[in-house]
Parts: C-alpha cells; structure tokens; sequence
C-alpha cells in the first residue's frame, strides 16, 4: 500500500467486483488506498446488499464516467414471492401478501408473464431510491414516513429470462436475469412481476454481471487486491489488472488521426477529414494511429469527438480529450 503522501498519477479502470455488505463508495476509498491514486471515481453505483461488476476509474478515466451511465446494464437477482418490502428489497419490513402465495406457479407460466415486460416499460420509481426532490433524496422522505408522488418513466427492459423457480415448503423464490437500459429499478421491476403473477414479492439479492460490454467474470475482488498488495512490490501487478481508460467507449466507431492532426485535435481544433472508410456521424473514439484488435492494447486513444459528414467530406470536433504526449 502507498503513503498517503506518495500518492500516484494512475489512468485506467478497474473491474471491481464488489461483495455485499460494501457501500460503492467504501469500496472506492479502500482500492483507492491499495492503489496510492491520486484521483479515483466510480460509476453505476451499488446498492450495499448489491454484489457484482463496479468500474472503478483512476485518473483520465474519470472523464468517461457518463459513458457507463447511460450503457445498458445486465442483473442477476431472486425475487422472494408471498410477501412485500417497505423498501423492495430485504432491508425493509417484511409483510405477507393478502392474496397469498401462488403455490401451483409453474416455469412456463412466470416466462409468458415475463414477455410483457420486454421492450419499452412505463415504471414508477420508488420512494427508497437517490432521486431526488426539493435537493432532498427520496429515501430520506421514506425514512420520515412520507410518501410523494412520483411520475412513472419509460425504461427499455431489452431481455429478461426465467434462470429458475424454486418452491420449497411454501416459501416461493424466482430467479431472473434482465438486461435493461439506464434509469432502471430491478426492485421495482420485481415487484411489478410479482403483481403479475397475482402476489407480491421483493429482491433478496442482486448481482450486476455486465454493464456495456464490460463483464464481471474479469472483475477482481478486494480480497483478489489485499492479497496482490500484500506482496514485497505489488504495485506492478496491481496496475497490469487495469483496462485501459478507452474500454469505457468500445461502442463508439473508431476514427485514426496522423501525428499533425492528432497534435491539433489535443489543442481543440476542428479537423476537416478525409476518412479512407466509412464512420457514421455522430461521437466517435479518436486515436494517433490504428488501435489493435485487443481492446486491451488499443495505442494512442486521444479522447472522443464528435464528427460532421455531409456527404462530401467530414468535419471532426473534439469532444473529450485526454492527456497523451505524442
């Protein structure tokens, strides 16, 4: 672990793989701390009884936060039936459904009702949530007893898929996987189902797998980092776990600059292009010369821009640069 008066200037992301129990800011501030970084943040946060996938962005990183925002997001959760939530999760105070638990519920049955919930969903967000009204988090008008209302909100659920449904001495679980755009409450999304199954239910866990195509299966646990950090001069291998900071826009098409307008592009400069392959207009991902196949080895990410094409040509305005010496 570095001093804290040794702090280093690090760019990258980590794929944490948070555990339960951790709020996303502690998590943050104990990486933080086996790493020595200077400047840290983290996107997409995490519930403390949430597990799974929290990029944590070190340096230059830090800029492309918004990108995983808006990415879509993939959950494991289970869905307890038979009972209700004050808060929809386990946290809350636990009340059985007056219309009981639906005991002869089959797998293909909860699958036909699940098909109404993919595609373009109005949802109401819950009281327990960060949104916020009059600058106050609505959670803390739910800790107070009150109750506001709320306008329902279009979210995308783009799949959603029955993993299992398990029933054992009456006590009913349903295990779902969804994969749903930004803006989303998997808790309220299990309530919901639950009322369509003719019962009432809340999450007893919730596990993020994916966000854009960044997967938890290469995410590192804290334990993973204490036991690296342990070592005589960890800090080689702690920073060989980093991606590099332009994984946090791999959706974006790629446009290469030779060295002159790449020096030009970091001043902020709009650059008339003429591009050897077709780009679709819009924001792109700008290098000094052709990233790999590896998005691992990508060279000379500039930052993003945003480009103009009119049929004769293309114009190239900087949108979010880095720091690269060139």
């Amino acid at each position: 672990m570095v001093k804290a008066n040794n702090k280093r200037d690090l760019s990258g992301v980590l794929l944490f793989d948070k555990a339960t129990g951790l709020s996303s800011n502690q998590a943050l501030q104990q990486v933080k701390r086996l790493y020595g970084a200077k400047k840290t943040g983290h996107t997409g946060t995490l519930d403390p009884l949430a597990s799974g996938l929290l990029p944590l962005m070190f340096g230059e990183a830090t800029k492309f936060a918004a990108d995983l925002i808006d990415a879509n997001k993939t959950y494991r959760t289970t869905v307890r039936l038979g009972y209700e939530s004050s808060t929809g999760d386990a946290e809350g105070q636990l009340i059985p459904a007056t219309s009981g638990k639906p005991l002869d519920l089959c797998v293909d049955q909860v699958r036909k009702v699940c098909e109404n919930f993919v595609g373009e969903v109005e949802q109401l967000p819950p009281m327990f949530s960060a949104l916020k009204k009059d600058g106050k988090p609505l959670y803390e008008y739910a800790r107070a007893g009150v109750e506001l209302e709320r306008q329902r909100r279009t979210i995308v659920i783009h799949d959603l898929q029955v993993i299992g449904l398990d029933v054992q001495d009456e006590e009913i679980s349903l295990s779902l996987e969804v994969t749903c755009s930004k803006g989303t409450y998997v808790r309220t999304l299990g309530e919901d189902i639950a009322k369509a199954l003719g019962t009432r239910g809340y999450l007893t866990s919730l596990r993020r797998t994916a966000i854009g195509k960044l997967k938890v299966e290469e995410g590192h646990t804290l334990d993973d980092l204490k036991e690296l950090a342990s070592k005589p001069e960890p800090q080689g291998e702690l920073e060989a776990l980093l991606f590099p900071i332009d994984s946090l826009v791999s959706g974006l098409e790629v446009v290469e600059l030779n060295n002159e307008f790449a020096r030009r592009f970091l001043h902020g400069q709009r650059l008339p292009l003429a591009l050897t392959k077709s780009v679709s207009a819009g924001r792109v991902r700008v290098y000094a010369n052709a990233p790999g196949e590896d998005v691992k080895n990508m060279a000379q990410f500039l930052g993003t821009g945003i480009l103009e094409t009119d049929g004769k040509g293309a114009l190239l305005r900087p949108d979010r640069l880095i720091q690269v010496n060139l």
